[in-house]
């Protein structure tokens, strides 16, 4: 097959939950743990770190990847979804898995596949660690798909474990209490593994406090032990807590030399070093033109309070949600005093834009519908004087159409 066709069959065939949703989600390790034995176990053959948590874990690990690189060591880095190219999720130092070996990974193992129907995210996980092994990185950033304790990359003993913060997201999945849904993130803290939770918060410190404890593991959260501030090249004030959350994971990083030169560095060429995209992105100027892929309450608590900071004329918000998405927890966070470009992202899980302007209309949110992504951009633009302000959100999929 070629690569496109490759792309196909992995999309198509079986599912995909950033695709899909709920119906994607197989609630256990038991395919990847068989999938792993196949491959002869390639997650045991290189070092990583684990990276979990409902905001910022994306972030996190490409900061992790970009200092780590600076030290001078082979990176390997696993994260999802995509935006632009499946081949964005499998990367050393870096640069994207080549083409050739997604193929050949899917032509080599594809009996395999389908003979136990794994999931589009179990043979992602099983690709990254086969390539990380083969290509003997020192180290991977594996970042947690959903939840922690039931995800494909959960079969890794890692060298620390890294759970940025707690929110509500994926609750049809893991649980409609921070009490659960901290049981489920919690569960990549592994027996005698560091721990550092990026962010305290008093309604779940002690629930991991207690998962810790149980597994013998040291805790460090890390808003509380690290006081030196450090600058990112990744925009958004909200990235001071991430960044803490980074540095005190690699002080808990045995074995590996670190200077405060190679922070500074890394924390300063992170798009450069790993091609992160969609994390407050400026897309041009004048106007300006603004996209992120913060699409849950918390997230967009952070990304909306950082907007309304902005210097502008006119704001415009290009907005799209999937259809599984709580309108309620979302809509009143954005400003009545904007003008709204309503669109679908283009995937199966795409809200209608129908229901999102009605719905939108009811919290005092006013414009128009779109046919397309595109669409609901080009109007924006079309519209904006070069002192407006363009803000393109509401899932990673909006954004994805237009970066």
């Amino acid at each position: 097959m070629t690569y496109k066709k490759t792309l196909e069959w992995m999309f198509s065939q079986l599912p995909m939950y950033q695709q899909k949703g709920k119906t994607a989600f197989t609630g256990k390790l038991d395919n990847i743990k068989s999938f792993a034995s196949h491959l002869e176990n390639p997650e045991e053959k290189f070092k990583s770190i684990h990276v979990a948590g409902t905001n910022g874990k994306g972030s996190s690990s490409h900061m992790l990847a970009s200092i780590l690189q600076e030290a001078g060591y082979t990176v390997g880095l696993y994260t999802s979804p995509h935006l632009k190219d499946y081949r964005e999720r499998i990367k050393i130092n870096g640069q994207p898995i080549s083409e050739k070996f997604v193929i050949d990974f899917i032509s080599d193992n594809k009996v395999f596949i389908d003979r136990f129907g794994m999931s589009f995210f179990e043979m992602s996980v099983g690709m990254a660690f086969d390539y990380f092994a083969k290509k003997k990185v020192d180290i991977a950033i594996i970042e947690v798909g959903l939840g922690g304790r039931l995800d494909s990359t959960n079969i890794i003993v890692p060298e620390v474990s890294l759970i940025t913060n707690i929110g509500y997201d994926h609750m049809d999945l893991l649980g409609d209490t921070l009490e659960k849904i901290t049981l489920e993130k919690g569960g990549i803290i592994k027996n005698k593994v560091p721990v550092v939770i990026s962010e305290y918060q008093e309604e779940n410190a002690m629930l991991f406090q207690n998962i810790a404890k149980e597994r013998s593991a040291k805790i460090v959260f890390a808003s509380k032990e690290i006081k030196k501030e450090y600058k990112t090249s990744i925009l958004g004030d909200y990235q001071a807590k991430n960044v803490k959350g980074v540095i005190a994971t690699l002080i808990e990083l045995k074995d590996f030399k670190v200077s405060d030169e190679h922070i500074k560095r890394g924390l300063n060429r992170v798009v450069q070093n790993t091609g992160l995209m969609g994390r407050w992105q400026i897309l041009q100027e004048n106007p300006n033109v603004v996209c992120d892929t913060a699409h849950n309450k918390e997230g967009l608590s952070i990304v909306m309070r950082q907007l309304l900071k902005q210097k502008y004329q006119t704001l415009h918000i290009v907005l799209g949600f999937v259809n599984d998405k709580d309108l309620d927890a979302v809509l009143h966070l954005f400003p009545k005093e904007a003008i709204y470009y309503f669109c679908k992202p283009n995937v199966p899980r795409g809200l209608e834009v129908e229901k999102l302007k009605n719905r939108a209309n009811e919290y005092g949110l006013k414009g128009a519908k779109y046919d397309s992504v595109s669409d609901a951009y080009k109007a924006a633009l079309k519209n904006t004087t070069s002192n407006d302000f363009v803000y393109i959100g509401g899932s990673t999929f909006v954004v994805a159409e237009v970066v």
